[in-house]
C-alpha cells in the first residue's frame, strides 16, 4: 500500500516532473489533467479543480443538456488515490495516480462513478476478487490512411504470437512495472487481434488498474508504430472485442463460491448460484453499463462466442455467464465466474458496480439461477428458452437503456444522480447515432432510389 508521505517522498526523490491524475467519465473515455510534482502536497491535500459538467461529457466531447450538472456553474475536486501510484514506464519522468471526485464540502460526489463504487464496497458483507479479461486489436495505417489489422495471423497462431512479439512483450513489461501482474497472452480470434490478461485483484484495484491497463497497451503500441483499439467492432469483417469479467466473493480466507462438498471442477456453492441468478435476473438492464456504446450491440450476436441470451453454463462460452473449470491442484482459490457481456467501451468503476449489485440481489433475494446450458442457447427454441427464463439481450443501446430504467436495483446502486446522467449521456450517443447515415443505408439504397 502506498501512503500520502510515500508518494510525496517518491515525487521528490525519484527522476519524476509531472503527475497524471486520471478518472474515467460516465462515458467511458479516461480523462484527467497533468500537475508539477513539485505541487504534489497541494494536490493530494486539495484536489484538482474540475467543472460539473465535465461529467456529462459524450465520448464526441460535447455536454449533454438537461441534466442538474449541464450548466456553466458548479465546480468540484478530482482528489487522487495514494494507493493508486504508479511510476508511467511509457512516459518519460511521468507518474499517475487514479482519483476521487468529491465536492467542496469533501463529500464523495454522487456523479462520480468511483465513489460510487467505493460506497457501495462498503456496504457488502464480501470482498469481491475480480479480474478484467481484455482482447484488443493492434493495427496500422494503410496509405489511404485506414487501420489495418497488425497482420494477418490466426486464433491462438503462433505466428502471430512472432509477428507481435516485441509490442506484446513490452507491453507486459509496462504493466508489471506498474504492479500489475502478468497472467496470460495470445493472439485472439482477428487478425491482429491480441488478449492480455492481467491477474485478479481485490476491491476497486481492478477497475483502476483496467484504467492504466488501456493506457498503457495504447501508448506502447504508439512506440512501435502502431496503433491499439478497443473498440467492440473495430472492423467489420473481423470479430469483435470483449473485456470479460472474472469474479469471486470471500469471507476473510474463505472463497464464498467455491463447495468443498463437491468434486466437481464446476462446483458452485449456493452463494455462487445465487450470485449468478442475480445476474441473469439483472441480465438485460445490466448490459447498458456494461456494454454502453451503439457498436457493442454489432458484437452481443448469437454463434459469436460473445454471449447473446441470459443463461450460464459450465465453460459454455455462449452463455452471458460461464462457469470456468477450476484448478485441480487448488479449486478452492480458483473457483469463479465469468460475465461475458461486456466490452472495453464500458466504465469499469459503473461494470463492476452493475455486475456487484446484480449478483448480491441476487444472494439476498434467495434466487435459482436453474439448471445451466449446456448448449448453444440460440439453438433451443423460442419456446424452450421461455420456458427456462433465457431472454435476448436488447439488440440496440436504446433498447437497453429501456431496460435499465426499469432496474430499481441498479438505479439505487449508481444512485439518482449518477443513474441520470449516465442514461442521458447514452440516450444522446443513440440519438446522434440514429440521425447520422451510416455507409451501409448509402451504399445499399442509394441505387434503387
Amino acid at each position: 500500500m502506498t501512503t500520502r508521505e510515500a508518494v510525496i517522498d517518491r515525487c521528490r526523490e525519484d527522476d519524476i516532473d509531472f503527475v497524471r491524475v486520471f478518472y474515467v467519465d460516465s462515458g467511458g473515455v479516461t480523462r484527467g489533467r497533468v500537475m508539477p510534482a513539485g505541487d504534489i502536497e497541494t494536490v493530494l491535500d486539495e484536489g484538482i479543480n474540475f467543472a460539473q459538467v465535465q461529467q456529462v461529457f459524450t465520448s464526441l466531447d460535447f455536454p449533454v443538456p438537461g441534466t442538474d450538472i449541464s450548466g456553466p456553474v458548479g465546480e468540484v475536486r478530482l482528489l487522487p488515490d495514494p494507493e493508486t501510484f504508479t511510476v508511467l514506464p511509457y512516459a518519460d519522468r511521468t507518474a499517475a495516480m487514479l482519483g476521487t471526485f468529491e465536492t467542496l464540502d469533501g463529500e464523495p460526489w454522487a456523479f462520480g462513478p468511483r465513489a460510487q463504487l467505493r460506497r457501495f464496497l462498503d456496504g457488502v458483507e464480501y470482498d469481491p476478487a475480480s479480474a478484467f479479461e481484455s482482447e484488443f486489436y493492434l493495427g496500422t495505417r494503410d496509405e489511404e490512411g485506414e487501420l489495418v489489422p497488425f497482420d494477418d495471423s490466426g486464433c491462438f497462431a503462433a505466428d502471430g504470437m512472432q509477428s507481435a512479439h516485441d509490442v506484446m512483450t513490452d507491453t507486459v513489461d509496462a504493466l508489471e512495472a506498474q504492479g500489475m501482474e502478468f497472467a496470460v497472452y495470445y493472439p485472439e480470434y482477428g487478425p491482429g487481434q491480441q488478449e492480455l490478461v492481467v491477474k485478479h485483484d481485490d476491491g476497486i484495484a481492478p477497475a483502476d488498474n483496467h484504467a492504466l491497463y488501456k493506457q498503457t497497451v495504447k501508448s506502447v503500441a504508439s512506440d512501435h508504430d502502431a496503433e491499439a483499439t478497443f473498440l467492440p467492432k473495430p472492423f467489420p469483417d473481423q470479430p469483435g472485442s470483449g473485456c470479460h469479467v472474472h469474479v469471486s466473493l470471500w469471507d476473510d480466507d474463505e472463497n464464498a463460491f467455491f463447495d468443498s462438498d463437491t468434486d466437481s471442477r464446476y462446483g458452485l456453492s449456493e452463494t455462487a448460484r445465487q450470485f449468478v441468478a442475480g445476474l441473469l435476473d439483472h441480465g438485460r438492464a445490466l448490459v447498458a453499463l456494461t456494454a454502453p456504446t451503439v457498436v457493442s450491440y454489432k458484437r452481443l450476436k448469437p454463434h459469436m462466442w460473445a454471449s447473446a441470451f441470459t443463461c450460464w453454463g459450465e465453460d459454455n462460452r455462449e452463455a452471458m455467464i460461464r462457469v470456468p473449470s477450476s484448478s485441480a491442484e487448488n479449486r478452492a482459490a480458483s473457483t469463479r465466474v465469468e460475465y461475458k457481456a461486456i466490452d472495453n467501451t464500458a466504465n469499469p468503476y459503473l461494470a463492476m458496480l452493475g455486475i456487484l449489485a446484480a449478483g448480491m440481489d441476487g444472494i439476498e433475494r434467495d434466487l435459482d439461477p436453474g439448471e445451466p446450458v449446456r448448449q448453444d442457447p440460440d439453438s433451443l427454441s423460442a419456446a424452450e428458452r421461455s420456458e427456462r427464463g433465457i431472454e435476448r439481450y436488447p439488440e440496440t443501446l436504446s433498447e437497453a437503456l429501456d431496460a435499465l430504467e426499469d432496474d430499481a436495483v441498479l438505479r439505487d446502486a449508481l444512485g439518482e444522480p449518477l443513474f441520470e446522467s449516465f442514461v442521458a449521456i447514452k440516450r444522446a450517443q443513440w440519438e446522434d447515432f440514429n440521425g447520422s447515415v451510416t455507409d451501409w443505408e448509402l451504399e445499399n439504397l442509394r441505387g434503387p432510389f
